[in-house]
């Protein structure tokens, strides 16, 4: 008998395995979307663990946050998936935390606080090509609408999900190319951490 019929929908697709780490944290959608086939999330994605003790529950050291990705039932790789990193160094722990998951036609955007507000780039890394890219103020989601140019409004009415597709869709289909830089390259031009917890009411 197929065990394909006792899995849920998450568990036939790439991100059934962060799921099973509990990598997918905070979830504001982790359901299908409006499209046959396929499972998103929005939410944050757990990088490095704390170590625990017993049975305590501790926040994740470290995680990409505002991550939003879709995954066809069936399929081992993500084809979308864009995120926030508070640094570049860090990407190295989305590629390690994603592994297999990654393929080389997949479209990757993370949004890193530490580049040149000036620059785009490109950095090759585990097979893969991630889109790395400035944000200041913003968010991934108007960063990314600013980016495909998506208009706001248009996309007002719609649920979560049906939000997800449209922006995941024009993802796929993005082929602007930026310079490329290697990790290591990225390592020596970025800039200071900024604490997030500066400036923020106590």
């Amino acid at each position: 008998m197929s065990t394909t019929l006792e899995l849920s929908p998450i568990e036939q697709t790439a991100l059934g395995p962060l799921d099973a780490q509990k990598r997918l944290q905070n979830p504001v959608l982790k359901a299908p979307t409006h499209k046959p086939g396929r499972f998103g999330f929005r939410g944050e994605l757990a990088l490095r663990f704390s170590a625990q003790m017993a049975d305590e529950a501790r926040p994740p050291e470290l995680t990409c946050d505002q991550f939003m990705a879709i995954a066809q039932l069936g399929e081992k790789t993500l084809p979308f998936f864009a995120g926030y990193l508070l640094s570049f160094e860090h990407l190295k722990d989305v590629a390690e935390t994603l592994g297999d998951a990654l393929s080389a036609g997949g479209k990757y955007f993370l949004f890193c606080n530490n580049i040149d507000l000036s620059k785009k780039y490109q950095v090759p890394y585990k097979g893969a090509m991630f889109y790395v890219l400035p944000i200041d103020e913003g968010t991934v989601y108007n960063e990314l609408l600013e980016l495909l140019y998506l208009e706001k409004n248009d996309l007002k009415k719609l649920d979560t999900a049906a939000k997800l597709d449209v922006i995941a869709d024009t993802a796929l289909k993005f082929d602007v190319t930026f310079d490329t830089l290697t990790y290591a390259e990225g390592l020596e031009i970025m800039g200071p951490v900024r604490n997030p917890n500066e400036n923020r009411p106590v």
